[in-house]
């Protein structure tokens, strides 16, 4: 299709009915999700279509080709919003608030900048028991969990040392510095993980 402006995310396809029955246990029955790095956008076309109207996506994207193929994506999908230029690490976001925030497969492609900036974010849209969730390879007590996530972790160091998989148990302190809660963990295929925070209440 000439002008077609879709990307094609051979992951998304893979993983995406996996991480959609994350999402119907944890996100709420209503109410506007922030998607943070979007991506090609299929993720929050399937998950927008799955969950129903009563879900509204705010998908976002650093990158502005990004951002095109999430609305040429969407463009039929009225529970889809048109997707906003939003840098994770960057403060402050461009959404006041959210009932939930859903990030997949960023953390371990980005600069840790970009997780302690999706902590700190996430802290300020969300309220008190609202979910943040996490989907992709963590490493877990120190060490990686497949002898596969070990070596996709150095191709990803060898393409840019500030990228490479966390370390759930750092990435859980930086969202309890933040306000949320402990993990919930559930193990995924691939030897990847949903990791689902809630926003603790504030103390005043």
């Amino acid at each position: 299709m000439i002008g077609d402006l879709r990307r094609f995310a051979p992951a998304a396809a893979r993983n995406r009915e996996a991480i959609l029955e994350v999402l119907r246990r944890h996100l709420p029955p209503r109410g506007l999700v922030l998607e943070i790095a979007s991506g090609s956008g299929e993720h929050a076309l399937h998950f927008a279509q799955n969950l129903g109207p009563g879900i509204v996506f705010q998908p976002t994207d650093a990158e502005a080709d990004a951002r095109a193929s999430i609305d040429a994506w969407a463009a039929s999908a009225p529970n889809v919003r048109e997707a906003l230029a939003l840098d994770a690490s960057a403060q402050p976001w461009p959404v006041a608030a959210a009932d939930a925030v859903v990030c997949i497969n960023m953390i371990h492609i980005a600069p840790w900048a970009a997780t302690l900036g999706l902590m700190k974010g996430a802290a300020s849209v969300l309220e008190a028991g609202a979910p943040l969730i996490l989907y992709g390879p963590f490493r877990r007590d120190g060490a990686h969990t497949a002898p596969s996530n070990a070596a996709f972790d150095q191709d990803l160091r060898d393409r840019n040392p500030a990228w490479g998989v966390r370390d759930l148990e750092a990435v859980a302190a930086v969202a309890a510095e933040n306000g949320f809660g402990p993990p919930a963990v559930e193990p995924m295929p691939a030897n990847n993980l949903s990791v689902i925070f809630r926003r603790l209440a504030d103390n005043h």
